[in-house]
Order: structure tokens, then sequence, then C-alpha cells
């Protein structure tokens, strides 16, 4: 089935805050992951900044580089491979060009220049300008280009290359030496300022060069491959109308495609063959797809010189990078109705995304109370927005059942769904981000919901940020931390009928190994088994501990299967699904010049989904089909969830028409009520429309009278036992009577297979409690994340018991 064509839908970024670069062209740029990476190029005088955009805060930044720093250079080599950029050749100044190599660490922001070994024949590539630089594996592939034949750099002899070097590197750091490989078939003829990308075809998965377009007295639009296997160049066959031939274009892979954008193009439609027409060229703004596997083009916009709100103007020598499915294009000249002598650079940035985001993780309970809802999911890059939905089933008397005490060892089977994960770890041997307290517990950044949609797409990119980024300072995010490795509990646990246990989650670190490559030196330092770490997940505490600190969310996540009215319970229940229903085609938000608009198309969408009056059970199930209502749109991946959005019945059936978008502040709230159970969903948006949803997970809001989760739970290693201490619930709604505490235990019962088993560990009025080695040794490591062992600890008043908290106490994995 052929792909959906994309959404025509550039978003320009503004208001970027930093240090911004001068405009400017023949420059380059990489991605680390959302660090877009840029050097070179020129206007006025060759740039010799090295500049790092964060596409996922909107900041530009001027890391604090050392080494052997190169001379600005431009229309020079520029690749990527994991945290090192390799660059070689380009012009540094007018009429002389390089065939240096330098290497830049961006781990550490230093650089260092490479002397590889000559080829076989003992040749160097020649210095070069315009030439296509590409990685594959421990490889770079080094193609065309321009020289310059004379010795005097005022006197310029262009001589057009088409020779073929491979370069080989070491691992991590460093290279081999240049080989020139022996191709066969007929090579392309010279050029400069192509484009090359390597593509492995999902057939074969044999990867491939791809050489389009150039510069060789005349622009060029021929399309070559190159089979990096065999060595064997061919001129394949594309379908479709190929764009107009083109030098000083871009060219990115995102899937199967190899986005094609700018330029400079021939002014006469005829062609550029003749050479009295060189003069007569401009720059374009086009864009074009080559699908490598099916070999056929697609034009998504032809040229176009109008001014367009939603469109990037005619631009060549720019840069473009990838960041997930989201193509980024900065600068570059334009060159339109100006004379050879005077060019003006475009100083704008852009993205488009190319896809729909991909489904959103489950939401996770964070907090249930007996009215709402603290929740939240994983974040996705290069997402703007998400769209929270529930469903609500029968409401469930107060009075209708409770939670019954917790047994020392129960084997009755109940589900269990994942609770929230951290959203912030301190780690030893890692690097912290400036504006981050490393003794301090980092708080929940508040959701962000919108009533009604009024959000600028430029501030989406601000989300994360709570202020500048240092110039001299390494970003986290080129530091290998797991500080987004969300932890996920989708264990089982056994429970007896009539029992249930609502609980959120806090991890504890054991021993965590430094990352590779990183530096050891930070805040907190461990060389034992037994050392923990700080983690702050959903609500925190103001406490820091050197031994231990966790500030524990009082989430609660039941796991008692609801399977009759007398078995429901206090707390809130989870329960994991499949959607049954997901947007339709004509229901997919479309794209849209802001982010407002696409609010209300997705608000649209969802117009089939909403009912008028009290929600009950069989309002929300409707013909089979479940019915959805809107939380609303967020620009974080958390909310606070105190009600849902009702449309009114007289605005029924009229979905997906643009002038009957509701807005939420004319909508109807629906509160949420106490002992009841919501479902939930969540899909993300991006400027190409709206992603799949989530699995569906089941959350139920407290019954009153019953405490809350014990919080701030600390843990601390002695040499023969293990001290947990807690505070009183926050909401302890009466006095508390007494605290019960469990640990995971090994079983071999048949019914507890794959399933966790708990035994009650203490049982009084303290807020504390000691675990021996006796009945630490019996302890189950839970590996459905990392590896953890799990207490769970609740409180109880004159009504029983009420949720728990979970704490998993991370272990140090098993090399």
């Amino acid at each position: 089935m052929a792909a959906d064509p994309i959404r025509l839908n550039w978003r320009q970024m503004t208001s970027a805050s930093g240090p911004v670069p001068h405009s400017r062209h023949g420059h380059r740029a990489v991605a680390i992951r959302e660090l877009m990476i840029v050097f070179g190029g020129g206007n006025e005088g060759i740039a010799e900044e090295l500049h790092v955009y964060n596409t996922a805060t909107n900041q530009w930044f001027l890391p604090a580089v050392r080494g052997d720093i190169p001379p600005g250079c431009a229309a020079h080599g520029f690749v990527c491979d994991g945290t090192r950029i390799l660059v070689f050749g380009g012009m540094v100044e007018y009429g002389r060009y390089s065939n240096d190599l330098f290497e830049l660490q961006a781990s550490r922001w230093l650089w260092r220049k490479l002397k590889p070994q000559t080829s076989s024949n003992g040749s160097l590539p020649c210095p070069r300008l315009g030439h296509s630089f590409s990685l594959h594996g421990n490889k770079c592939y080094l193609f065309g280009g321009l020289a310059n034949e004379s010795e005097d750099t005022n006197n310029n002899i262009p001589r057009y290359l088409n020779d073929f070097y491979e370069l080989e590197l070491r691992p991590g750091s460093g290279v081999v030496g240049w080989n020139i490989p022996q191709t066969k078939g007929t090579s392309p003829c010279p050029r400069e300022s192509h484009s090359a990308v390597i593509y492995s075809r999902k057939d074969n998965r044999k990867p491939k060069l791809y050489v389009f377009g150039g510069m060789s007295g005349c622009r060029l639009d021929d399309l070559w491959e190159l089979d990096i296997e065999t060595m064997t160049w061919n001129s394949p066959e594309a379908k479709g109308v190929s764009p107009l031939p083109r030098s000083l274009h871009t060219a990115n892979v995102i899937g199967n495609r190899m986005y094609i954008f700018g330029g400079w193009v021939p002014q006469s439609e005829n062609g550029d063959s003749a050479p009295a027409q060189e003069n007569q060229w401009k720059c374009t703004n086009s864009f074009s797809y080559l699908d490598l596997d099916s070999m056929e083009w697609t034009m998504l916009m032809a040229d176009s010189s109008e001014e367009k709100v939603n469109w990037p103007r005619p631009r060549a020598g720019h840069c473009a990078v990838t960041v997930g499915k989201r193509l980024y294009i900065w600068s570059g000249r334009d060159g339109y109705k100006k004379a050879w002598n005077y060019q003006v650079c475009c100083k704008d940035l852009w993205y488009i995304d190319t896809e729909k985001p991909s489904t959103s993780s489950q939401v996770q309970l964070i907090l249930a109370t007996t009215n709402s809802f603290h929740v939240k999911w994983d974040e996705l890059p290069t997402v703007e927005r998400y769209l929270l939905q529930l469903s609500p089933e029968l409401p469930v008397s107060p009075c209708a059942g409770k939670p019954a005490h917790l047994s020392e060892l129960s084997t009755q089977s109940s589900c269990i769904s994942p609770y929230a994960a951290p959203l912030h770890l301190l780690q030893s041997g890692l690097s912290y981000p400036q504006n981050v307290d490393e003794n301090a517990v980092s708080q929940v950044s508040p959701a962000s919901c919108i009533f009604p949609p009024e959000h600028k797409v430029d501030t989406c990119h601000q989300k994360s940020s709570s202020g500048p980024v240092s110039q001299n300072s390494t970003p986290s995010s080129l530091v290998k931390t797991t500080a987004t490795d969300h932890s996920v509990i989708g264990t089982k646990i056994t429970l007896t009928e009539k029992q249930a246990l609502s609980s959120g989650t806090v991890e504890l670190n054991g021993k965590l190994q430094d990352s590779p490559g990183t530096n050891a030196a930070g805040p907190h330092t461990s060389s034992n088994l037994n050392d923990v770490h700080a983690l702050d997940i959903g609500i925190l505490t103001p406490e820091v501990s050197a031994s231990c600190i966790v500030s524990s969310a009082q989430s609660m996540v039941t796991q008692q299967r609801i399977k009759n009215e007398t078995s429901r319970t206090n707390g809130a229940l989870v329960r994991d699904e499949t959607s049954q229903t997901t947007l339709s085609t004509q229901r997919e938000a479309t794209g849209s010049t802001s982010a407002s608009h696409t609010s209300e198309k997705v608000m649209s969408q969802s117009k089939n989904s909403l009912a008028n009056g009290q929600v009950t059970e069989k309002s929300a199930v409707k013909n089979g089909q479940r019915k959805w209502y809107d939380v609303g749109i967020f620009q974080t991946n958390s909310a606070v969830v105190s009600h849902f959005f009702v449309l009114p019945e007289a605005n029924q059936g009229t979905s997906g028409k643009d002038a009957d978008a509701p807005c939420y502040t004319l909508l109807k709230k629906h509160g949420l009520s106490p002992g009841s159970v919501y479902r939930f969903r969540v899909a993300a948006i991006n400027g190409y429309g709206i992603g799949s949803f989530s699995k569906i997970c089941e959350f139920k809001t407290c019954i009153p009278g019953f405490p809350g989760a014990p919080s701030s739970v600390k843990v601390t290693k002695s040499a023969d036992c293990v001290h947990i201490s807690w505070e009183t619930p926050s909401s302890p709604t009466g006095n508390i009577l007494e605290y019960s505490a469990f640990l995971a235990i090994r079983t071999s019962l048949p019914e507890a297979q794959n399933q966790l088993a708990f035994m009650k560990i203490y049982s009084g009025v303290k807020t504390s409690c000691t675990v021996t080695s006796a009945q630490l040794a019996n302890a189950h490591v839970d590996c459905s994340s990392r590896p953890a062992v799990v207490f769970r600890i609740s409180a109880k008043n004159e009504k029983g018991y009420g949720p728990a908290i979970q704490v998993r106490w991370l272990q140090a994995e098993k090399t």
C-alpha cells in the first residue's frame, strides 16, 4: 500500500532564546538527539563559531570548545557518528580550499586534528569544496567536489571532481586512513554542490549511496546509485516527475523517502544547457521526495516566488537536519532576482513533520483523590501537544465496598497496570544541566491545559526549559543518562478475592554504573551496591537526605479487577486493554498554519465521542462503541483531571466541520465522582496530524473517609539490614491506627507464577521499620522494568486501610 502523501504544513520557529547565529550560506549541520549543531558557512567572511540549537527548548547556545579548533570553513563535509563529528575540507578563505580532517567529541566539546594514513597509492584527497561526505557503519564516503588548479588564490581555475574515497574510522575516536575502492560500472560525471545520502532498501537491506544533482558547468538533475557492498555504480530509472536541475540543495532521508528542498535552479524552464543561461538562475523553495523503495518521485510543492505564511521562501546553500520524523532547515542565501554580486541570506528556521506522531504510552497514575486524578504519560520527541480523553464507567456508591486488610501472603491473582515512571533521575557519574540544583529535588511541572487553544508554535518548544543554557557547559542531552528511562511496572500481584491494594511507585537506586565516556565526578558517587540515590517522581517532598531520598507521589493504583459491585474498592483501579476506537481518516487533524488551528481540528475530530447530560455506563457505551470525552489538549505530558467536557446534544453529528469546531470554554464541564472508574487514553499531536491513541488504562477515584498513602519514603542500608521510614499521609482523614509494610518475596506457588506475592514485614504505629537480612534473602527481584526489590506501605484509620505506596529499590543489573 502506498504511503499517505505528506501534509504541506511548514512551521516557522520564532522567539528563540540565546545567541542566534548570523545568517549565512555554505554552512553544514548535523543532529545529535534533539540538538542541531551548525558549523561554518558565511556571508561577510567565513564563520568560525560552533553553534548549537536545542529543538526541544527553542534555544541557541555557544559551547565552550577546546583543543585543535579548526579554522572557519564553508561548503565542507560534515557527518555525525554517535556523539563525534567529523569535518573534512571546504573553503577556508576565497580561492583557498582545504583537505584537513578534524574530529569533534561533542560530549566534551573537544576538537582534535586527525592525520589519516594515505591510500594504497600514497595519495590523499586533494583540497576541495562542495563535495559530499557520507557515513555508513565505520566508513565515510567522499565523492566529487570542486578543486582549484591555480596556485594563486586570486586566480581561481576550477576543476570539477568525480573521485571516490572511503575513510575508515576507529571505534569511538580517531581514524585509520583513506582508501580508493575499485568501483564498477559507469561513474557519475564530475560535479560539486550535489547531494548524497545512504539508504538500505527494505527488500534486500543492502546499503546504497544515492547522488543527486549538482553543478558541472551546468546544473544537473541526474540520479546515481552506488551499491556499497559491490561498489557498483548505476543510474536507476525513477518514475514520476523529477525535480528541476539544481545545486546547493539539501537531501535528507526520513523513513524510505529522500526529501529534496531548495537550491539553485535554472531561470528558464527549458534547462540551462546553454552557457549564456548560466546567469539566468534563481533560488527555489520547491520540495520533493523520492521513494527509495519504489524509485518514484513525488512533487510536494513546485517552485513559488510568492511569500507564504506556512512555507519557507526560496533559498540555496542552507542546512537541513532530521530530528525523528521532523525536518528542520535554517538560513541559506536568497538569490531570487538578485545580481551575482549581491546575495541576501535568510535567517529563519523552519520545520515540517513528515509523519504523524508515534503511538503514545499508556496514561500513568501519579495521584488519585475522591474527585480527581494526577496523571502523566511518556513524553514523545517533536510533539506539539497531547489530546487526553476519558470514558466513564457506571459510578460506584461510596458505601458499596471498602478495602480489606492486607494479608501476609496472598495467593489469588489480580491485575496490576503500569504506574507513573520517574520524571528526573540523579545518578552517579553524570553531568547535569546548569539550571538544575543538584542538591534539590525537582518539582513536577504543572500541567498546561489550553482552554481555549491559544498556544503559539514557538512556545511549545520551550516547555522543558527552566532557564537559559550556559554557553560554557555541556548540554545534558549529549551525556548518556537514564533521565528519560521511564520505568514501567507491568507485573501482577496476588491478593485474596476481597482484597485490593492501591499503590503509587517510588524507585530507589541500588548501584548505578557510570555511563561510558562520561565524567565520573558528580554530586552522588556510589561504589557500594547498598548506596542509594535520589529519584524524583510525581508529587515531590522538599527534604533531601544524603543516604537516600524518595519524594513519593501519593498515587494509587489498585490491582483488584472489578468483577461486581461488592468487589469494588477504595483507590484507583487500573486495567490495561487495547483501545477499541481510534480516529478515522476523515477525523484526523489536518495541517494548519497555527497550533491553535490544529487544536480546533482535533476538537472537531472528537465531537462524535461527546455526549450531553449525566454520563453513565449506558451513555459511555452506545451501539457497542465506547464514547470518549475530551479532558483537554495539553502542552506537557502530565495533567490534573477533575472534569471532562460534554458537547451539547444539538451539536452532535457535526464532526469534521471546521466552522463547528467547539471551544472548551463554551462546553459543559462534567466533574469526576468519588469511587468511580474512568478509562483514559492519550494521543500526540504534531504539525502532520494526530497520532494513534494509546492503550487504555482504568483508574478509580477514592472513596471518602479512607486515609491516603504514606509519603516521603526513605530507604537506607546498614551492615545487616535495611531501614525504611515514611511520613504520615498528607490526607490522613482521621486518626491513623497503624501502618503495614510488605515485601515482595519469591514463591513457588503455581497460582502465583508471573505475579508478585507479598509478605508482611511490619505492622504498628511507628512510621519506620527494619527489614532483616533474613527477610531480604527471600526478596523477589522484580525485573519487569529495571531490577528492583519491591516494598509496599499503607495506612489504616477507623474505616480501614487506604491505598499503599509502592517502593522499587533499584538494584545493579547483572553483567
